[in-house]
This record gives C-alpha cells, structure tokens and sequence, in this order.
C-alpha cells in the first residue's frame, strides 16, 4: 500500500481542536464552533451538513467543551448512523453515541425496564403482518395480502402521531389519510390488534418509542437518570421527526436546551409515514434564542443542475416553501440539464439505455448511474430495456418486477390458462389475448380502474396492470399471438433479468433514492399523472409530489436527464404531457399561471435560465412515424416495425425472407421457443426489404434490439449477404 492510499483510506487524525476546524467554510465553522444552547442548521442538499455536525460534536470533544459518552447523535438509518460513528473516528471522537431513534430507545428500554416494571422486556415481533391477520380473523373482516400491508401501514402511522384506536377515524379525516378500509374497520382492528399484542406479551416496533416514553413521563428518577448521562443532543434529518419521535426528544432533553437539529424543509417526502417539518420550522418559535445556521453551499451538484433545483423550488407554494434555502454550487461548471420527450415508454426506456450505453462506452462507471422513476411499478419497463441493451443494473429499494409475489402469482394463473383455458369459464367471453390476459387477471385483482390511495393495494394493481399493458403491446406487435406464446415471452423476460448485477446501474424509486448521488441521473416519467401522482389531489400532497422531484434533481451531481413520454404504447393517443413542475423551467415552456414568471430579457426564474438548449431525442422519437414509400402517418405498430403502409408496394427479397424463415425455425427448435421469439414475422420482412449490410443498418430495424443483434447479428447478416446462418446447410 503507498502512502497515498493509506492516507486516503485512513485519514490522519486531526492533532487538535482547531485543526479539527481546517478546511470547513465560514457557515460549516459557525456550525462547529455554536457548542451552547439550541442550534437550528437548515442544510440544503449537498451542503456538507454530515460534515458540519460531525466536525462540531469533534470540536467540542477536542477542545474539552463536550465529554463523548455525554453525546448523543441521532439519525433516521442505520447506515447514516454508521457514517456518522465512522466520521467521528477519524476526527479523534471516538465514544459518542450515534443512533438511530428507535435503537437508543431499544438500549434504554432493555436496561430500565426491570426497573420500571420487572422482568425481562417482553418479545420484539419481527413482522406486523401476521398479527394483524388474526385480529382481522378476530374481528371477521376478511383482508387480502396487499390489504393486511395497508392497514399494517395505517396501524404504523396511528402509533407515530400518538393516536388511539378510538380516535383514528377522526385523525385519519383531518390528515388527509386515504384510507385503504372503513375507518371504523380500521379503528376496531387497530384496538383488536393491541389487545392481541397484550395477551401474548408482545410489543412492536413503535412501541419500543411508546414504551420508552411512558416509563420516562412516569418515572422520573429514571427520566433524570438518562438526563444525566445524555447532556448534548444532535437530530439529524429532523424535517422526518414524527409527533412520537419528538415527544421522545423531548423527555430525554427536559428543561435543557443543549440541543442541534439540522434539516431541510424542502426534503419532506414522507409525511405519508407521519413525519412532519413542523417541529424543524417551528424550532424557533420554541427556542427563540436559538441560533440558526444556513447551509447554502452546495459541493455535490454544478451550477445547471443546482439552477434547475431552485427554480423548482421557486414555484412551490405552502410553509415548506416558504422556507426554501437558495443553494448556490460551489462547483465547476457542467452540462445543462436535457430534456427528452419520446412518443411512447417503451421509446423513452430505450432511450435511456441507450445513452447509458454510450456513457459506459465513454468510461462513466455504471456504478455511478441512476435512472429514477415515481412507482416501482414503472421499473420493470427499464429493467428490459437495460437488459436488451446489455447493460448491468441493481434495483435499489424494491423486488425486481418479475421476483415481486403479485406478479409471480399471476405468471402461474396465466400458464394456467395457456394449458386448460378450454376449460375456464372466464375466457368463455375473451375473443383476443389482451382480453384474455385481463380476464385472467381480474381473478387475481386486477379491475378497469385503479383502486384510491398509494397503498400496497394499489402497487399491486400496478404490477398487474403492468402485465395487461404488455400483452397488449405485445399482441400488436405479433397478431395472432396466444396465451402460451406470452407466456413464453414472459418467462424470456424474467430469465434475461438474471444478469449479474455487481456494479451495475441503479433503479430506484425517488423515495429509496434519498440521501444518495451519483454522477449521471435520469429522472424518468416526468409527465402529468406520475409527477405529480395522479391520486395527489390537495395542495400539501402537490407539493410534496414537487418536493420529491426537487429530491431526484438534487441526486445528479453533474448530468442530469429529464425525460416523459406522449403515450403509454406505441400507437397509443399522445394525450400526455411534461410535468406542471417543468412550467418554465424548460427550454420552449412558459410559468404556469400564478407561479413565478420568468424575469427580464434572459428569461430567468430565480437564477435559471429558460434558453438552455435541450439535447433533442431522435426524430423518430418525438414526431410521427412515415411510410418511406408513400410519407403517409403510420399509426399500427405492424406498419410502423416496416415503416411503410400495408398497402405500399414492397420492395422484399422474397429468396431472402424464405432463408430468413428457415433459419429461424432452426433457432426456434434449437431454443424451445417459438419462432416469434427469435424474430417476429414483420421483423423478418423489415429485413428482407432492407438487407442491412452492416451492425449498425441491421439494428435501425424496430424488432431487432441490442439483445437480439448480439445473438443474432453475425448469422442474420451472413444471410443478407448471402451466405448461411448458423443451423444452415451450404447448399441451402
């Protein structure tokens, strides 16, 4: 190992208090050096707010200020308690106690509880689920598997907001809750559900919180115990603070003021949950002594993509909005943002791997590439597409789409129906394969609409209408397909995301993608009815919606990709459009009314230039497809896979198209698959008319794709040249 390199793994210990201080800049020093009374750091992404706290509890242990077993840091992950603990280490702080919540109530819970109540401290359960089952038995309400996680999930957030089963359905109404039950269903599970937890003598999750906080208001020589061991408190991400959690702070606090909490108002996205920015925003109204700090510098992100983050901002409306922080990059220059409309998902989705592939090509690690999207429902389109393109990926935050049980289960019914549909009453009626599909399917809780609220219920409805979507693409593509060829086209899908995926891409959902970056993002379906939701109808659910972009913008340290798409399918009605958040934000777009306008003859809103040049899709991606004989709009998959209409004359090498068949029977046959897996029959007379002499003309073909060229490629253009494919005799 050279010297570098240990220096860069193991950094030198800072010698003293204010070598502790070296490299901060003036707003991160004034965090460090406020070591007395209440702190407020209101920390814009990518500000070096991990830095600023650490490099504070150190300064103070260094200088003698704080003792390190006296304090405690708290967070929300594990993972970012493990960072913080690490940073501490290498600035010579070792002996503080970084924590999340729940795992510094679970140690004080442990060790007072014999004291409290005696005995051991009654079994954690692992899961919710199964309990809220058999109180749902108890109760005679029957719930289905996606159900059982919503009601879990309301249980949860009852439990958080401190509410009684006897208040909920009052609570729910005022929070706006979408309720996936009668609250009064709800209301007698959640109490039927304690009272099972009290028979078998067990506690949940939050009920470690609620456990910890009863003994410490009830008991306050314990209370003053913990007091006099915890003088000096640090919250992290204190805008995801729950009313439960709070109330936790509190009692350890007391009348104490020694306290820092750093957070940004403009990163709420999980009030759903419970959490709340009010505590962060209203901290100094309780301590009006407090000193607050600004983190504005923002050292992960250029100047164009921090310019789209605060003209985002500049738009939204509420009381987080109201206290926006202005970030101001401290980095070099990069590229402006892009901007891509595609007519259809599956063009967008091939766009993106695409461009992915030439940023691999190019040298960009794929470890530092990251296409998020709203739904986890959405990823399975691009997990195909990246893996047609051959390109390596990791979901982060999800099951991939084929693993996810709903889907899984409706694989077996549709191979189900594929062997014995002769005999299934339901597809008495089903004249074609997508009707088919959604008759199957409606037995597994599929409906023509989508169920209300954002629950598992409706994550489940996605996946299945996910998989209507696709036999109906996928029966355009190939008329007269049946059930069993779709199948057979699903399970070559599920196989084909087996690839390895160390070091591979990340897909993420914007949720799952806070408190992480990467060089290169691609914001994916940035289109009205996925950003914002379509089932967020208030204000407040507007703005987090909006909150949550400005999250996935403020991911991308250098690149950044903004894409939406017209139709869901190819051929569908180009009746969607970009984002509402997008309003003049984007190059050839205007403020919605009532926002901020654009200002002055640069067109600028809040520091964001209008007149930044997008990087234009392929013209076949943003206008409509044309007959190459007769420049007639194309509208049928078929014609727009030949680019010319039915009725045209071709001009097909008919020798060439019967070569082309045989040799892919002998594919089919050698695979076990049908021939249309290989390559459809329009595909194959796309070629025939063609003839592409090279690599690059034979994947121009719709049909053909990255995956099927590497497979394929090498046998079908020693055809068009003349020669024999693979599996061919010489003499033909």
């Amino acid at each position: 190992m050279t010297a570098a390199t240990h220096s860069t793994l193991f950094p030198r210990v800072p010698d003293s208090a204010d070598a502790v201080l070296e490299g901060l800049d003036p707003e991160q020093r004034e965090v460090a050096t406020a070591l007395h009374g209440p702190v407020c750091v209101l920390a814009g992404a990518g500000t070096g707010k991990t830095r600023a706290i650490t490099h504070r509890i150190a300064y103070g242990v260094r200088a003698g200020i704080l003792q390190p077993a006296s304090v405690l840091a708290v967070t929300f992950t594990n993972r970012a308690a493990g960072e913080m603990r690490g940073r501490l280490r290498q600035l010579g702080a070792s002996g503080v106690q970084a924590r999340t919540f729940h795992s510094a109530a679970l140690r004080q819970l442990q060790y007072f509880w014999p004291k409290a109540v005696g005995g051991g401290i009654p079994r954690i359960i692992d899961r919710k689920v199964q309990l809220v089952a058999d109180a749902a038995a108890a109760c005679g309400i029957g719930l289905d598997r996606n159900e059982l996680r919503d009601v879990t999930a309301e249980i949860e957030w009852s439990k958080v907001t401190q509410t009684v089963p006897a208040d909920y359905a009052a609570a729910a109404a005022k929070a706006g809750r979408d309720a996936p039950r009668d609250t009064a269903e709800i209301a007698q599970l959640y109490a039927t559900y304690e009272d099972l937890k009290r028979d078998r003598a067990v506690i949940d999750f939050e009920d470690v919180l609620l456990l910890t906080v009863g003994i410490l208001q009830d008991r306050h020589d314990i209370a003053e115990e913990i007091r006099a061991q915890y003088q000096h408190f640090v919250v992290d991400e204190y805008q995801d603070v729950s009313p439960l959690q709070q109330r936790l702070l509190e009692l350890w606090l007391g009348d104490r003021d020694s306290l820092c909490v750093v957070g940004d108002a403009s990163q709420t996205i999980y009030s759903f949950t419970g959490a709340t920015p009010d505590h962060l925003l209203d901290f100094r109204l309780r301590h009006p002594s407090a000193t607050v700090v600004k983190l504005v510098r923002d050292y992960r992100s250029s100047p164009q993509v921090v310019r789209l983050a605060n003209g985002l901002l500049a738009q939204a409306r509420g009381r987080a909005a109201e206290h926006r922080l202005e970030l101001v990059s401290q980095r070099a220059p990069g590229p402006d943002p892009s901007y891509a409309e595609y007519a259809d998902e599956p063009a967008e989705a091939e766009g993106a791997a695409r461009r992915i592939r030439d940023l691999l090509a190019s040298g960009v690690p794929a470890a530092e590439i990251a296409i998020l999207f709203r739904t986890n429902s959405q990823s399975e389109i691009y997990e195909q597409a990246l893996a047609d393109a051959g390109v390596p990926y990791q979901l982060r935050g999800a099951e991939r789409f084929f693993d996810r049980p709903e889907v899984r289960k409706a694989g077996i019914a549709l191979r189900g129906a594929a062997r014995f549909g002769a005999n299934d009453s339901l597809l008495d009626d089903a004249v074609d394969l997508p009707s088919q599909v959604r008759a199957v399917l409606s037995g597994e809780g599929w409906t023509t609409t989508p169920p209300a609220g954002s629950g598992a219920v409706r994550e489940r409805w996605e996946s299945l209408a996910a998989l209507v979507n696709l036999a109906q693409d996928f029966a355009a593509a190939a008329p007269g397909a049946t059930l069993a060829d779709l199948v057979a086209e699903l399970d070559e899908r599920a196989n084909a995301q087996h690839a390895p995926t160390v070091q591979g891409v990340t897909l993420a959902s914007l949720h799952s993608a806070k408190g992480l970056e990467w060089d290169v993002v691609f914001l994916v379906g940035v289109a009205e009815g996925m950003m914002p939701i379509t089932y967020a109808k208030t204000e407040e659910q507007i703005e987090e919606e909006r909150r949550l972009l400005y999250v996935g913008v403020t991911r991308a340290r250098e690149h950044l990709h903004l894409s939406w798409a017209l139709s869901r399918s190819p051929g569908g009605r180009p009746s969607r459009k970009a984002s509402r958040f997008l309003d003049g934000l984007r190059p050839g777009s205007s403020a919605a009314p009532g926002r901020a306008a654009a200002a002055g003859a640069g067109g600028v809103v809040r520091g964001f230039s209008t007149a930044v040049p997008a990087v234009r899709p392929r013209r076949t991606d943003r206008t409509p497809a044309r007959c190459r004989v007769c420049g007639h709009t194309l509208s049928d998959p078929g014609e727009m896979k030949l680019m010319r209409c039915d009725s045209c004359p071709s001009d097909m090498d008919e020798g060439l198209y019967e070569r082309l068949r045989d040799w892919r029977a002998v594919q089919a046959d050698r695979s076990g698959q049908p021939a249309f897996c290989v390559f459809t029959d329009r595909t194959l007379i796309a070629i025939a008319e063609t003839v592409p002499g090279d690599p690059g003309e034979l994947a121009r073909i719709p049909g053909v794709g990255v995956r099927k060229l590497r497979r394929y490629g090498t046998d079908v253009l020693a055809i068009c040249a003349g020669g024999p494919g693979a599996g061919e005799d010489e003499d033909g």
